[in-house]
């Protein structure tokens, strides 16, 4: 099977699987998306959305957040894996936005990226998903999903993942795409026990799990 095929037939699966995919993060504006993307780091949405509910609460601005003591954001957010760190890079973003942004969340990469903990992964999403910005940011469920089928090398870093899944797809479908590939690699393609008896792409898989026999029971 051609690449061009391959991809093709890739995007029409998710698609009729997921139509609807989109962010799972709850936010309702760009501050709020960024601080709970940075905090979503080796964790999972559900765990981070269990955080925000109380603390979009407690913080209603970036400046509550840019004055908030460290230590009882520490204790706000300690359900999550490195909790320390990502306190301390919430006040710093709302620090930074404020003294260098007017406030507001930047619409560029290279801004972006210039606020504590945010990196590109982190900057595609906020930029696709706050500004509708054509992006694909590649987490652990787009790059697994992509290695699986191929679209990517097993050993390719994060970023030649990304720059080889924007060459192939259309532009136009690089958010939707970003979404599908998640809800696909999230609920479907998983890290452990994947679905593959039921997958409709098992066949172009690069990595297909091996079913165990069950013992036989004497």
């Amino acid at each position: 099977m051609r690449k061009e095929e391959r991809v093709e037939r890739v995007l029409n699966v998710i698609d009729e699987m997921f139509p609807d995919a989109k962010c799972e993060l709850k936010h309702k504006n760009p501050w709020q998306l960024l601080i709970a993307v940075m905090m979503s780091a080796q964790t999972t949405d559900k765990s981070v959305n269990a955080i925000t509910e109380h603390l979009f609460q407690k913080y209603q601005s970036v400046d509550d957040f840019a004055n908030a003591d460290l230590k009882e954001l520490e204790n706000d957010i300690r359900k999550i894996g490195l909790y320390r760190n990502k306190a301390k890079n919430i006040i710093g973003i709302c620090q930074a936005l404020i003294r260098d942004f007017n406030g507001e969340v930047p619409k560029t990469h290279k801004e972006l990226e210039t606020l504590p903990g945010v990196g590109r992964k982190t900057a595609n999403v906020v930029l696709s998903v706050a500004f509708e910005q054509p992006a694909l940011a590649v987490d652990t469920h787009v790059e697994r999903v992509s290695k699986r089928l191929k679209l990517a090398k097993k050993d390719d870093t994060v970023l030649e993942v990304e720059k080889k899944l924007c060459k192939a797809i259309p532009r136009q479908r690089w958010i939707k795409t970003h979404h599908q590939l998640i809800f696909f690699g999230r609920y479907f393609c998983k890290a452990t026990s994947p679905m593959c008896l039921e997958c409709p792409l098992f066949d172009i898989c690069n990595d297909p799990i091996r079913l165990k026999k069950k013992p036989i029971e004497i």
